[in-house]
């Protein structure tokens, strides 16, 4: 009986090793597949990013083109509001200024008219 156990220690000792690199075969093989999977899996998440990146970019792009679209439509109203604006103030400058100019020569030829007056009256 004791050279049966010694029989089967000593098979046990010669197919376990060869059993065991069998399983470490097995597990690298399904170790390669499982990193397979996740580097498909990264490479995919990787595209997608990608992809949703680019369209947040057009996205922005497009908005900031309409905000210069929209700014430049302000500045050139803006702008020619500010003309309309000058224009009339140069109107009403240039009004004033006549109409002050008028003033003034009417009360020369007031102030003159009385001095020649006087100096008629003085001469006499």
């Amino acid at each position: 009986m004791k050279k049966i156990w010694i029989g089967l220690v000593g098979a046990a000792l010669a197919f376990g090793p060869a059993m065991y690199a069998q399983d470490v075969v097995t597990g690298a093989k399904d170790l390669g597949k499982d990193v397979g999977k996740g580097t498909k899996k990264a490479a995919d998440a990787t595209a997608d990013a990608t992809k949703a990146t680019v369209h947040g970019t057009k996205k922005a792009a497009d908005k900031t083109a309409d905000a210069t679209v929209d700014a430049s439509k302000a500045t050139a109203h803006g702008t020619a509001k500010a003309a309309d604006k000058t224009a009339d103030a140069t109107t009403d400058a240039a009004k004033a200024t006549a109409k002050g100019t008028k003033k003034a020569a009417v009360a020369t030829g007031n102030a003159t008219k009385k001095a020649t007056d006087k100096t008629v009256d003085a001469v006499k």
